[in-house]
């Protein structure tokens, strides 16, 4: 009893081991799932400039940054209807709007729909952005700059000086260069302090990538796989046949 007991302690022990590795893996392989940004946005492109972009961030931040008048309280009645005003504009479109709470402040979490990603600087919080999308010399480019800030006091709220903003850029193909930190295939991450980002501390990012997509890639390998795999399937089916009728015609020899 004692040594069944102890293995399936030590059988626990294991699984939750390598379960913890598992996620930590996991959790490191997603930007910003493990660090927490009190502001950041992440641009989903597609190749024909449409994108969907995830803005998250706290409601003091939104004030302080985009100048909007919130009510700070993290216990205050959520203004859903004015948050999806102030991010509809033509060509984009509040997909979901969510919020949640962390560290005494609420945060805010807008899913947009964008026809053109370039136009997203008619939008009022995003218009401290300059977003273009440009085919050269086989390849895309892509540049971001950011500058100014509405650099709003918020009172009731006190910084700590660690709080951090991130700019995520989602592409659909392979990134060939990147002015800042790739964290995979085809994220790009850029992190700014907080306070620079409240001070309008200017910004530019640059990324070169594939004119292909990976999906196309994608699907281009797997179309080749199942290609090649017809055609082995259909020699070692010839072979069969093949050998069948050598093996009839030496019998029907033998006999005669």
């Amino acid at each position: 009893m004692g040594t069944s007991l102890t293995r399936g302690w030590r059988w626990a022990l294991v699984w939750f081991t390598t379960a913890t590795a598992l996620l930590t893996s996991a959790c490191a392989m997603v930007p910003g799932l493990i660090t927490q940004y009190e502001y950041d946005e992440t641009v989903d492109l597609s190749l024909d400039g449409s994108a969907t972009v995830y803005v998250n961030g706290s409601i003091p931040a939104l004030v302080a940054l985009h100048g909007v008048d919130f009510d700070v309280d993290p216990l205050a009645r959520f203004n859903r209807a004015a948050i999806r005003r102030l991010y509809t504009a033509p060509g984009v479109m509040v997909r979901q709007l969510t919020t949640s709470r962390r560290n005494g402040r609420r945060f805010v979490h807008i899913t947009l729909d964008v026809d053109d990603v370039q136009t997203l600087s008619a939008l009022g919080p995003l218009s401290w952005s300059r977003y273009r999308l440009n085919r050269a010399n086989g390849e895309y480019m892509f540049t971001q700059t950011i500058q100014g800030s509405a650099h709003r006091p918020v009172p009731g709220v006190e910084w700590t000086g660690r709080e951090l903003v991130a700019f995520r850029l989602h592409l659909p193909s392979r990134v060939l260069s990147s002015t800042d930190n790739l964290k995979r295939g085809n994220i790009v991450v850029w992190e700014q302090p907080f306070a620079d980002r409240l001070a309008g501390a200017p910004t530019r990012f640059e990324t070169r990538m594939e004119t292909q997509s990976i999906l196309f890639h994608t699907l281009l390998l797997f179309s080749l796989t199942f290609l090649a795999a017809v055609a082995t399937l259909a020699v070692i089916v010839w072979l069969v046949v093949r050998q069948g009728r050598v093996a009839t015609v030496a019998n029907g020899s033998q006999r005669a």
